[in-house]
C-alpha cells in the first residue's frame, strides 16, 4: 500500500491532511475529535497577544453561495481570531500535543507588527511543545483594519521583517500564510523566503460579499441591519488557490520552497491536484465544516487507492509532478489542433451543446440533420474550444480528439503541422517581428 506519511519541514504526521486554522481548530475538544477521526495534523486557530481577548460578533458569521442542489460552493466568514484566553489555549495545546504525539500541531499567530509583541508570544508557544508556527498574514477582515493579517501580508517588506523576527526568536519551523488579496502572490512569497521562512501556506480567504438581502438591503451575514466584507473560502476558491500555488512552485526565485496548499479542498482528488502542483501537504476547513471531521477518512482511502492504482509509492512521487507542465500562455503550442466529438450512443439530445455553441461560440454543432433532432460537430467550424464538453450533462459524451500531424484541418484548409510553434515566434506577433529585426 502507498505510504502517505508526511514530513513537512520536519513536522511529521501520519498523512498529509491537516485542518486549517479556523473555527474547527479553536479548542481541544474539536482538535481531539479531529484526531480521533484521522486527521494528520491541525493548525490551531489563530492566537493573539496576552490581554483581553478579541471580541467576535454575537450573531451570524457566515454568508454562503450554493449550487442548484443546495451544495455549499462558497462560504464567507466574518469571524476573527480566537476569542478565548491565551493561557487557556496554550494549556490545551500542550495537553493535546502530549496526548497525541504522532499528530502535527502548528499554532497560528497574529500579533501587532512590533518586534516586542512577537518576542513575547513565541517563547510561550514554544513551551507548549507545538511542532511549528504559522504566521497569519492573510485574514482580510477585522484584524486587517487593526494593522494585522492581510495588512501585513500585502506589504512584502513587512512580511520579510516579521519572518526575520520569528526566525531569530524561536526554534520552531516558521510557516508564512499568504493572502490572495494581492496582485502578484510571488512577491510576498519571495519576501517570506528572504526573511528565512521554512515554508509558505496559501491561500487564506478572499475578500468578499456573498449576497445582499433585498428586503433589508444589507449585506449578508447581517448584524443589526449592517454587513461587512469577509473572507471567502470553499470549493469556489480552489482554482484561484491552485494557480497561486503553481505560481510560487514554478517561480525560479521560490522554486523548492515548501508549500502547504489551502483552498477549497474537499476530496482526495483535490488534495492530489494541489500536491501535483507543488504542495507538500494540504489544509482543509470548509469541507470539514460542511460534512464533519470524518470526511478525512474518504480523503485518506481515496488517495491511497489512487496512488496504489498508479504505482506511486510515496507522496514524494506526486509532489510537484505537474509543475513543469504549467507554463505561460505565450508558450502554448499554436500548431496543436483538437476537435470536439459527440458520442451518439451516449447523447441524450438535450441540446445544451448546440445552444451554447450557436449562441455564444462558433456555430459548430448541428441541431437537426435531415429533419431529425441530431447533434453533431461541424468540423469546418469547430475551433476546439471545448465549451460543449463543459456544458454537457453526460460525462464523456463529448470528448476532445487531437488531430494527428498531417491530417487536414477542415476549418483552416491546412494540414496540422508537426512543428511546435508558440506566440513568441508567430508572424502575427509584432514583438516577434521586432526581435527578428
Amino acid at each position: 500500500m502507498a505510504d502517505i506519511r508526511n514530513n513537512f519541514v520536519g513536522i511529521k504526521s501520519p498523512n498529509p491532511f491537516w485542518l486549517a486554522s479556523a473555527p474547527p481548530t479553536d479548542k481541544a475538544y474539536n482538535v481531539i475529535r479531529a484526531f480521533k477521526a484521522g486527521w494528520g495534523g491541525v493548525v490551531w486557530k489563530t492566537l493573539g497577544e496576552e490581554g483581553p481577548p478579541v471580541v467576535n460578533v454575537n450573531g451570524p458569521r457566515y454568508g454562503a453561495i450554493w449550487g442548484a442542489d443546495r451544495r455549499l460552493l462558497g462560504l464567507n466568514n466574518i469571524e476573527l481570531i480566537t476569542d478565548r484566553d491565551l493561557q487557556v489555549n496554550l494549556r490545551e495545546i500542550k495537553q493535546v500535543k502530549m496526548d497525541w504525539p504522532d499528530r502535527a500541531i502548528v499554532v497560528s499567530l497574529m500579533v501587532p507588527c512590533e518586534e516586542h509583541a512577537w518576542k513575547a508570544i513565541l517563547p510561550v508557544v514554544e513551551e507548549t511543545g507545538a511542532d511549528g508556527i504559522e504566521l497569519n498574514f492573510g485574514c482580510p477582515h477585522g484584524m486587517s483594519e487593526r494593522g494585522m493579517g492581510a495588512a501585513v501580508g500585502q506589504v512584502p517588506e513587512y512580511i520579510e521583517m516579521v519572518v526575520r523576527w520569528c526566525k531569530a526568536n524561536t526554534r520552531m519551523p516558521v510557516i508564512t500564510k499568504l493572502t490572495p488579496n494581492i496582485t502578484d502572490v510571488r512577491k510576498p512569497a519571495r519576501a517570506a523566503l528572504a526573511g528565512g521562512t521554512d515554508a509558505v501556506s496559501l491561500i487564506n480567504t478572499i475578500n468578499s460579499i456573498t449576497g445582499v438581502n433585498l428586503d433589508s438591503f444589507a449585506p449578508e451575514p447581517t448584524i443589526d441591519g449592517k454587513g461587512s466584507h469577509g473572507g471567502y473560502c470553499g470549493p469556489a476558491v480552489k482554482p484561484i488557490a491552485m494557480n497561486m500555488v503553481a505560481e510560487i512552485a514554478r517561480d525560479p526565485e521560490t522554486h523548492g520552497l515548501p508549500i502547504s496548499g489551502i483552498g477549497g479542498i474537499t476530496t482526495w482528488r483535490d488534495a492530489a491536484e494541489f500536491m501535483a502542483l507543488g504542495a507538500g501537504n494540504v489544509q482543509v476547513c470548509t469541507a470539514a465544516m460542511t460534512y464533519g471531521f470524518k470526511i478525512v477518512q474518504e480523503m485518506i482511502a481515496g488517495l491511497e487507492n489512487w496512488m496504489d492504482e498508479k504505482g506511486h509509492a510515496s507522496l514524494d512521487d506526486i509532489v510537484g509532478r505537474a509543475t513543469p507542465n504549467v507554463t505561460d500562455w505565450q508558450y502554448l503550442n499554436l500548431n496543436y489542433v483538437a476537435k470536439a466529438h459527440i458520442d451518439q450512443e451516449a447523447c441524450i439530445k438535450c441540446g445544451r451543446c448546440h445552444i451554447a455553441c450557436e449562441d455564444t461560440s462558433h456555430q459548430a454543432i448541428t441541431s437537426m440533420v435531415d429533419g431529425v433532432r441530431h447533434f453533431e460537430v461541424i468540423e469546418a467550424e469547430c475551433v476546439g474550444c471545448n465549451l460543449c464538453v463543459n456544458v454537457c450533462p453526460v460525462e464523456n459524451c463529448i470528448t476532445m480528439e487531437p488531430l494527428a500531424a498531417g491530417v487536414m484541418d477542415q476549418r483552416t484548409g491546412r494540414p496540422v503541422s508537426p512543428v511546435y510553434a508558440n506566440w513568441t515566434t508567430h508572424p502575427n506577433n509584432p514583438m516577434a517581428k521586432v526581435a527578428a529585426e
